[in-house]
């Protein structure tokens, strides 16, 4: 069961990183199915995490609200680097990348990288208060490997700099 869920989950996954990346370089328009998309991957991620957690009743009713705002929090980063995607991919799709349009992308994929980084330290006080530290520690191992293989399913599908 564990097994067909997650490999569900990352098809999801490779089918989001298509939907977003391929039609901006394309020009098409992303389909109507993103949202439906999005959606899966959310509660596909929510079961991957409650399965792997082994949470006691006391600490599932703490860590839950946790987990929703971080989320949340999380989206918001999530969406700065959609834009950068798009807007890079604007850029090599028209062939208009300059040195200064380089240099405002990576000052934004730096940002959004110290945005993460103080996201997840932020949110460790707040785990503790609900959560023993190895069950903290394998929440942040479970995001972790979540987000590196979002990442990846990225880096796959968008070109290097010409």
């Amino acid at each position: 069961m564990k097994r067909g869920i997650i490999t569900m989950f990352f098809l999801s996954l490779a089918a989001i990183s298509v939907l977003v990346v391929s039609p901006v370089l394309s020009q098409d328009k992303p389909g109507d199915n993103m949202q439906i998309l999005r959606d899966k991957v959310k509660a596909d991620k929510k079961l991957i995490v409650a399965e792997n957690m082994g949470l006691t009743d006391s600490e599932a009713k703490g860590f839950w609200p946790v987990y929703e705002a971080y989320q949340k929090d999380l989206m918001a980063i999530n969406q700065r680097i959609g834009k950068l995607i798009v807007s890079y991919a604007e850029a090599y799709r028209d062939n208009t990348l300059t040195d200064e349009k380089a240099e405002k992308l990576i000052a934004e994929l730096v940002g959004i990288q110290t945005a993460e980084a103080e996201l997840q330290a932020s949110y460790v006080s707040k785990l503790n208060k609900v959560l023993p530290a190895k069950k903290v520690a394998r929440y942040l191992q479970i995001e972790n490997k979540i987000r590196a293989l979002v990442k990846y399913e990225l880096a796959a599908e968008i070109p290097l700099v010409k």
